[in-house]
Parts: structure tokens; C-alpha cells; sequence
């Protein structure tokens, strides 16, 4: 029988859970059409921004067929129609985003997006999985992945802001990758008790979450505050933990009482809660604590994904192992991974003051009431950041 080496065994491992070698989490070479039957999904989809300013966007939407989603065979082609009717949603419900809310989804939008939801093993709302992960494409196929050669499938009012707001995202997940990538050689490394293997995985990590960082930086250069703040975050924003549809949304003609789920949020990007597990950092529990909403975002991720997460829990503590060997170079690879995260989250809330509580504070009685600073998943986020921060701070080993 051939065996397979390690490298080619992680390999399969990661393909099995949807992993990606060039682009990890993210969806390979999203599609961008639809079959001719469904080209209204992409139509509207495709010119939210004029229909929603024309006043357009519900008559259209109310005037469309109910589709049969079995004829949508494939992962990649039901992404995209997951990722269109998404956009749709969001924009039939918040419109032009002045407090004229829907709360019923009519069921020619409800049924067919709650069937692909079914499908998919995804929730019927705008998430992560769909906005960044599946949202791409390359202007030139055989250029490089870089923002200038790329742009996104569907965007909503706010001008460019989406686009970079999507594509930096993206961008520092693809960059953060190689991390995913190391995981299997984590592991076995831990599993043979091979020291200098995993001090050189761990400094492999550390290395993509520095180049992660610096893509991350680039979100400024690209996201106008006022018009993420003002315009694109409400078409973010979920019906969950939102005072404005305290009671959720109903899904017409799926459900007989209306659904709560969450808006699309960081939370949701499987990287770094890999990362959390790998690294044994412990975020702090009990109810409406963060550690109960990271498990909860994980209801927002695709399956696979969700599934890669679970098998790493039940995996060898790497943290575990390098304080057990009691070795100087393995604990200095060991903090430089937690160091590359703690300053990735201390960025993070810089970003969220840049773009959430500044301009927040520059509404009309601004900054009064929690409402505004609340992320688009629906916490108040900057006690959620700090506090991950902090539990990932936490995790540094002191020398031996």
C-alpha cells in the first residue's frame, strides 16, 4: 500500500473540510453567473445601488417567480445564488436605510433562500461566509490576488466602501492562510513530540498573521468612516440583538413566527477561531459572554468549516506540550503566534473606534446610547474585542 507523506496526507485533510491551499477559508474561483432561469436573482442583485435610489428595489423584488432551487447542482453555484439573494435580502428589509424597514420577506425570496440556506448548512441572512468568502474576483484571471486585480460580485450603496471593506477582509484571510495551512504539522509535530518541528511551524504562523496585519492596515486606505458607518454598515446589520427588529424577520411562506440572525461579523471568520484553539486561548464564559458568542458564530460559518474546528478541539494541546518541554526557543515560537494575534485584535479595535464609536459619536446626540456602538453582529464591540484581546494576552507563556 503507498503511503502518502505527511505534507500530501495534510493536504487531503484540509481539502476534506473545504480548506484551500492557495486561498484557505475563502471560496476558490467563486463563480459569477447564474443559469439563464435565475438571472433575475443576479439582475437585481447586480444594481442594488441604483434600484434602492430609484425606489425600485421592493417592486422589483415582490414581482419576481418563485424559482425551484434543485435545478442550482453544486457547491459554487449555490453560493453565488446564496450570496445574491443575500444582498437582496438585505436590501429589501433596510432599503434606503432610513428606518422604512420590511419585516416580512415575501415568499418568492423567502422560500428559494431558505431551501439553499437548508442546502448549504447556512443561515437565510447575509453572513461572513457569503459577503467576503464567496464575494471575489479577479479582473485579470491570470493576474495576481492582489486588491488592484481584484473586485467584488455585488455591491450595495455606499460607493467603493463595500468593495474595500469586503476585499481587505478578504485579503487579510488569504494572507493569514498559510496559518490553516501549518495546522496538520502542528499537530503531528506535538503528536511524535518533535520540538523543532514545531518551534519552525509556529514561526510559520507567526510569520502570516505579521502579513495578515499588514493587509489589515490597508483598510484605511479604502474605507471611507462616515460611509461605512452611515451607509454600508446598516445594510450589514442583522435582526438579532437589533432594537430596530427586536422581533426578527418573517420568512413568509418558510416559517409561521419571524427568525432572529445575526449580521455578518468578524466573528464569523473561522481563522482566527482556529487560531484560538490551536493556541489553547481560553475566552472568558457564562451567558452573553464571548466565548458564547464565538460558539455562537460558529452556526454562521459552513459546515465543513465548523467541522474543521471541532476536530481540532479534540486534538493534542499544543499549549499543553510546549510548557510540559520547557524550551526556550519552543515557548519564544509559541508567544510570537499569540503576539501575531494580540496584535492583530489590538488593530482590530483601533479600526472598530476609526469606524463605529467616532462617527457614532458625531451623529445628533451622538454617542449616547450603546445602540450605535453595537458591531454588525449585534455586541457591544468594543468590550467584545477587549476582552478577547485580553484572554489572548493572557495565554503568554513567561520564560522558563
Amino acid at each position: 500500500m503507498a503511503h502518502t507523506s505527511p505534507t500530501e496526507g495534510s493536504r487531503r485533510t484540509l481539502e476534506e473540510y473545504h480548506i484551500n491551499e492557495d486561498v484557505g477559508f475563502a471560496l476558490p474561483h467563486p463563480l459569477e453567473e447564474l443559469p439563464q432561469a435565475f438571472s433575475a436573482w443576479t439582475r437585481i442583485a447586480g444594481n442594488l445601488p441604483t434600484l434602492i435610489d430609484n425606489g425600485q428595489l421592493r417592486g422589483e423584488v415582490e414581482k419576481l417567480p418563485v424559482l425551484n432551487t434543485d435545478e442550482l447542482r453544486g457547491h459554487r453555484l449555490q453560493r453565488l445564488a446564496h450570496l445574491a439573494l443575500g444582498y437582496i435580502t438585505m436590501a429589501y428589509v433596510w432599503n434606503r436605510g432610513d428606518g422604512d424597514i420590511k419585516k416580512v420577506l415575501p415568499r418568492n425570496i423567502a422560500v428559494p433562500y431558505c431551501e439553499l440556506s437548508e442546502k448549504l448548512g447556512l443561515p437565510p441572512i447575509l453572513s461572513y461566509a457569503d459577503c467576503v468568502l464567496a464575494n471575489w474576483k479577479k479582473k485579470d484571471p491570470n493576474g495576481p490576488r492582489t486588491y488592484e486585480n481584484m473586485d467584488i460580485l455585488f455591491s450595495f450603496p455606499g460607493g467603493d466602501c463595500g468593495k474595500g471593506f469586503f476585499l481587505v477582509s478578504l485579503l487579510v484571510e488569504i494572507a493569514a492562510s498559510p496559518a490553516i495551512q501549518a495546522i496538520p504539522t502542528v499537530s503531528s509535530a506535538v503528536q511524535n513530540q518533535d520540538q523543532k518541528e514545531l518551534a519552525k511551524a509556529l514561526c510559520d504562523i507567526a510569520a502570516s498573521l505579521e502579513n495578515a496585519r499588514e493587509y489589515f492596515r490597508r483598510m484605511r486606505e479604502f474605507v471611507d468612516p462616515n460611509q461605512f458607518f452611515n451607509v454600508l454598515r446598516i445594510y450589514l446589520s442583522g435582526w438579532k440583538g437589533n432594537p430596530k427588529m427586536s422581533e426578527g424577520l418573517l420568512y413568509e411562506g418558510v416559517w409561521d413566527t419571524p427568525k432572529k440572525f445575526s449580521g455578518g461579523s468578524a466573528g464569523q471568520s473561522s481563522i482566527f477561531q482556529c487560531l484560538d484553539i490551536l493556541l489553547g486561548i481560553q475566552h472568558r464564559t457564562g451567558k452573553g459572554s464571548p466565548a458564547e458568542f464565538l460558539q455562537e458564530m460558529r452556526e454562521y460559518m459552513p459546515p465543513a468549516h465548523r467541522d474543521f474546528l471541532c476536530s481540532l478541539e479534540s486534538g493534542p494541546s499544543v499549549r499543553e506540550f510546549v510548557i510540559s518541554c520547557e524550551d526556550e526557543d519552543l515557548r519564544n515560537a509559541y508567544n510570537k503566534c499569540v503576539n501575531g494575534l494580540v496584535s492583530l485584535r489590538k488593530f482590530h479595535l483601533t479600526i472598530v473606534n476609526t469606524y463605529i464609536v467616532t462617527p457614532s459619536k458625531q451623529q445628533p446626540g451622538g454617542g449616547s446610547g450603546s445602540e450605535e456602538n453595537r458591531g454588525t453582529g449585534g455586541t457591544d464591540v468594543m468590550n467584545f474585542l477587549n476582552s478577547v484581546k485580553d484572554a489572548t494576552e493572557k495565554a503568554l507563556l513567561s520564560s522558563v
